[in-house]
């Protein structure tokens, strides 16, 4: 990826952009919470054909810290706001965990700039089926993006999946963290405060794909046949992981949703 630093109405975002070939939009990425967009670079160099977008939230990677609290609403507009200063109308859309919240919140915001949308392992709020009490304590914590080492003894128990049968990947995932300062992080965990999108997931038109590992202690995979069941025009796809199979399984992925951004 090439990274740059843009100015988006006076918000600095620091982003990442992947050059592809394909004649369709590009695909605009929204990153799990803390994470910072080298987390994301297993699955975008995975891709074959298709150009991608995805940016530092503000407070966390190489994003300053914004002047006050925001709304998945706010940082919709701002992703907007971002791909027109790209010189994009319109783009395909895609949110990991927390991202798939404002995946979620972009289509229906913007209907007409969303072509279509990819939700992986998420939910849709805080009406989310939750996962286990100890695993959500550890999750809520940004210690696991400020220390390597908690991340490399907690990773197999939060994220399930392939990060149980191979500590390389665990210590590979921990070396790409540039860490979310804890502001940036109680920010992202206030932006979704009671938010949930059920009240809008039936007014979705966009051709959704929503893809779920079996083994997910965050996020069960109850919460992916709960949007799939309210979003109209969507399938449903499960991966033998856990919650970063985009992370574990990345050709794997990039396979599935580029045939899906290909139809």
């Amino acid at each position: 990826m090439e990274i740059k630093v843009f100015d988006v109405d006076g918000q600095l975002l620091r982003t990442g952009i992947r050059q592809g070939t394909a004649d369709r939009p590009p695909l605009l990425m929204f990153n799990g919470i803390g994470a910072n967009l080298e987390l994301a670079e297993p699955f975008m160099n995975a891709l074959d054909d298709t150009s991608g977008i995805i940016f530092d939230v503000p407070g966390v990677g190489g994003s300053p810290k914004p002047a006050l609290p925001y709304r998945p609403s706010t940082l919709a507009r701002m992703a907007k706001r971002l791909v027109e200063i790209l010189g994009y109308e319109q783009v395909d859309v895609s949110g990991v965990s927390w991202g798939g919240g404002l995946a979620q919140q972009f289509a229906y915001q913007y209907p007409g700039v969303c072509r279509k949308l990819i939700l992986a392992a998420t939910a849709p709020g805080v009406t989310m089926v939750p996962g286990a009490p100890k695993v959500l304590m550890k999750m809520a914590s940004p210690r696991r993006y400020t220390d390597p080492g908690y991340m490399r003894s907690i990773a197999a128990e939060i994220y399930g999946g392939d990060f149980r049968k191979d500590p390389t990947l665990i210590a590979r995932h921990a070396a790409a963290m540039k860490g979310a300062t804890q502001y940036g992080y109680m920010l992202q965990l206030f932006a979704m405060s009671g938010w949930t999108s059920l009240p809008f997931l039936w007014l979705l038109r966009q051709p959704t794909l929503i893809l779920a590992g079996t083994d997910d202690p965050l996020v069960p995979v109850i919460n992916a046949r709960m949007l799939h069941g309210m979003i109209p025009n969507s399938r449903l796809e499960l991966l033998d992981d856990g919650h970063l199979f985009l992370v574990t399984k990345p050709k794997q992925s990039a396979e599935m949703i580029e045939a899906f951004l290909r139809e």
